[in-house]
């Protein structure tokens, strides 16, 4: 992963083999999607998101992390989305945001993409990634968007073809984040499996939903992945007493 040291900007990069297209402003603003032209006051918010994960992505030399929540309806993907843009924007680094949830992708619907090719066309058509791959417009992003793959899913995450698909997109480019946006930990056994793919997770939490009992089991889950931090979904960015003290958030730097 690039070092923001190393005074070297990424600010110019030229898509030579990557699939570029132009996004509606307006379906950004209508999905929530708050990062990027807009001068929203609701962005810092993931500005300071952006802070605290890149902190802990380079004290660790970390390049990659999931996305997750206990539950689903959380607003995971919108997190996603817009810390990707977040830290795309920051400078010093590139990002490629993948879709790895293959029960209910969204990643594509969230920024108003069209696409033909999604992961799971990667790994049951060997698709190349170059012709997956979508620069959606906004410097120094790239994204893998998804496609449902039906109930077969786990198989797939577990299969030596993801695998293979995760080791080519994490060695490419030494200087890029990679976000994988997954499926929520209780709705099956995806997210576990996916885990040891990646340097670390993000939890995130619904504002006044999960309940203590919830979230404690998601620590659970957790407990052998590197936790980088615990994050309220941003509509409300609060996050009840009694959960808060459960998994005392603030030991995990928030």
């Amino acid at each position: 992963m690039i070092n923001s040291t190393n005074g070297h900007s990424l600010d110019s990069i030229r898509y030579t083999k990557t699939q570029t297209v132009i996004i509606d402003p307006n379906v950004l603003r209508n999905n929530r999607v708050i990062m990027g032209p807009f001068n929203d006051p609701r962005a810092d918010i993931f500005r300071v998101l952006r802070t605290n994960v890149l902190k802990q992505l380079r004290e660790n030399n970390w390049n990659s992390f999931a996305i997750t929540s206990a539950a689903p309806d959380a607003g995971k993907t919108l997190i996603s989305v817009n810390l990707a843009i977040a830290i795309a924007m920051e400078g010093n680094q590139s990002v490629l945001l993948v879709d790895a949830d293959l029960r209910r992708p969204a990643v594509g619907q969230y920024l108003g993409l069209r696409y033909e090719f999604g992961l799971i066309d990667c790994l049951k058509r060997d698709v190349s990634l170059e012709d997956t791959l979508i620069n959606p417009g906004i410097e120094r992003l790239v994204v893998l968007p998804g496609k449902d793959c039906g109930n077969n899913s786990s198989e797939w995450i577990s299969s030596r073809k993801m695998a293979n698909l995760i080791k080519e997109i994490k060695s490419r480019y030494e200087s890029r984040i990679i976000i994988f946006d997954l499926p929520p930990l209780f709705t099956a056994d995806d997210a576990l499996l996916f885990m040891p793919h990646v340097d670390a997770a993000l939890l995130v939490v619904e504002d006044g939903k999960n309940t203590p009992d919830e979230l404690q089991h998601s620590m659970f889950i957790l407990e052998q992945t590197n936790l980088l931090l615990v994050s309220v979904q941003p509509i409300g960015f609060g996050v009840d007493c009694q959960a808060r003290e459960a998994l005392q958030l603030n030991r995990h730097g928030f």
